[in-house]
């Protein structure tokens, strides 16, 4: 069964084609990105165009990469929420036409489960697994017993961790995507130069980022108003352990409660260096099994939208 997925959640307008759920024929991604930079964050009304002059090249170009045309495709996939609504219009609205045009099913997809799906298309994961799942607008933990079966077992009160990395990212000062610019960074500073808080909640799986946020901005300004020079490097490493160790502790605890040796990792956020590193080194120490989507999975595409489609 070929699956064509369609992805326009936000700033990447993707497509790929997927075999049998799992075997990636063509991956196509056309991102704004370098233009949001400009504006130090994704402008919705500029993604919404971008996807509009997009969507047709990627998926014209999907198509000719896996070697075929759509008499070849069994259904459509495609994102329907969460995301920009104006983003997530313009993919949609393109399936919808295209599945009518074609007489081809469609298959609406949830984001987050096709991030989760990334893992199918990288090893033989099968379900049951419990699966972090960390991006910029989203901080999950979700059991997922069978395929199309997810129970949440919790998730940020507040922030996101990658909207906490990118907004701590351009308090320092650095490019946009602030996440991605302090993970680069981080490895030349010193971790433990700076204790910042860990948020402590009444449900034992949830999180909370905001806390942490706030600390390394007013670590910031007054260190500013002192006029001394900012450690970046320092601070963005200690700013990085924090919210990763909040997410592995989480993690290691609706684990071991639940029972679950098979561990995974989904979303933006789990291209983070430090975060694949101290999970591997956890299921290590706990005898359980990592699966990590390949880094090129792990932002927004078309070919997790596929996976999860199937």
């Amino acid at each position: 069964m070929r699956i064509l997925g369609i992805e326009s959640s936000c700033d990447e307008t993707a497509a790929a084609v997927v075999q049998d759920g799992r075997q990636v024929l063509s991956n196509v991604i056309a991102t704004s990105l370098e233009e949001h930079k400009l504006y130090g964050g994704v402008v919705p009304e500029i993604a919404s165009r971008r996807h509009a002059e997009s969507i047709s090249g990627v998926v014209r170009q999907a198509l000719a990469d896996a070697n075929c045309d759509m008499s070849g495709i069994d259904a459509i996939a495609v994102t329907y929420a969460p995301g920009l609504i104006g983003a997530l219009l313009v993919g949609v609205n393109f399936a919808k036409g295209l599945s009518m045009a074609t007489n081809t099913p469609l298959v609406p997809v949830h984001h987050l489960r096709s991030h989760v799906a990334a893992n199918y298309i990288t090893g033989d994961l099968q379900p049951p697994f419990l699966c972090l799942v960390v991006s910029g607008g989203h901080s999950h933990i979700v059991a997922v017993e069978d395929y199309t079966t997810y129970k949440v077992l919790g998730k940020t009160r507040d922030d996101a961790a990658g909207e906490a990395l990118d907004k701590a990212g351009r308090t320092l000062g650095l490019p946009y995507p602030g996440g991605i610019s302090i993970d680069k960074i981080a490895p030349t500073g010193d971790e433990n130069a700076f204790a910042f808080p860990h948020p402590r909640l009444d449900t034992p799986y949830d999180f909370s980022f905001s806390g942490l946020k706030t600390a390394v901005i007013n670590t910031v300004h007054r260190m500013e108003q002192k006029g001394e020079t900012l450690p970046v490097a320092d601070l963005a490493a200690s700013f990085q352990k924090g919210v990763t160790d909040c997410l592995v502790e989480k993690l290691e605890k609706a684990a071991t409660d639940y029972g679950y040796t098979s561990i995974a990792l989904a979303g933006g956020v789990s291209a983070n260096s430090r975060l694949r590193r101290e999970t591997d080194r956890l299921c290590r120490q706990k005898g359980w099994q990592l699966h990590l989507p390949a880094l090129k999975y792990c932002g927004d595409n078309g070919a997790m939208v596929g996976a999860q489609g199937y």
